[in-house]
């Protein structure tokens, strides 16, 4: 389960810096060929990057997801618990428990809804094809720029979603365990040494 600890902060990260790369070269792209260079703006111009846009958008939407999933395992999910912890430990214990199965299976719910989605926008006539099935499911859209079939754009929903309902899994078990919940220190940033205080 080590693999499993960061997993959402690595595609995260990867996903935001190859959305920055996209966007720079996009915007360098643009600019660069409104200059008049000889042989270099005829190559610019030839380039074809009305993807980077769509793709920068479906980034986004997967690191959303991913996102989603990262903040129940380290408690930075906005949260109204000001009466739940003035309860007593037994009772707040019950309502803790309580919100973290019922994130579990809301989420579990739109995994599989998007998993439904996604079988429905072609992924079934894909997975036909692939085992040699009969299927009367059609081929799905794809999108406008890009050409990707929808169907793997809309995966974001039950991975990302299957993702979170293991995360409130994973919090719930380590609550019953050890009573404590993740809890995001806003004061402390990741990087910077906590003995700052002693530079003169």
């Amino acid at each position: 389960m080590k693999i499993l600890d960061h997993l959402e902060e690595w595609i995260i990260s990867v996903l935001m810096a190859l959305a920055t790369l996209i966007v720079f070269f996009a915007v360098l792209h643009r600019y660069a060929s409104g200059y008049n260079i000889p042989v270099v703006q005829d190559w610019l111009i030839s380039l074809n990057v009305s993807w980077a846009q769509e793709v920068t958008i479906i980034m986004f939407v997967w690191m959303a997801k991913f996102g989603a999933a990262y903040g129940v395992r380290t408690g930075i999910h906005v949260g109204v618990d000001v009466l739940i912890n003035r309860l007593k430990p037994e009772v707040r214990s019950k309502f803790v428990l309580f919100g973290l199965g019922a994130g579990a299976v809301f989420t579990a719910l739109i995994a599989f809804l998007g998993a439904k989605l996604c079988l429905h926008s072609g992924l079934e006539y894909v997975l036909a094809g692939l085992f040699n099935m009969p299927t009367e499911a059609m081929e799905g859209s794809t999108k406008p720029d890009t050409g990707w079939p929808v169907w793997a754009v809309y995966l974001a929903i039950p991975i990302g979603s299957s993702l979170m309902c293991f995360r409130f899994i994973q919090v719930a078990v380590n609550f019953l365990r050890s009573g404590e919940l993740p809890h995001h220190d806003h004061g402390h940033v990741d990087g910077v040494d906590d003995d700052a205080e002693a530079l003169p």
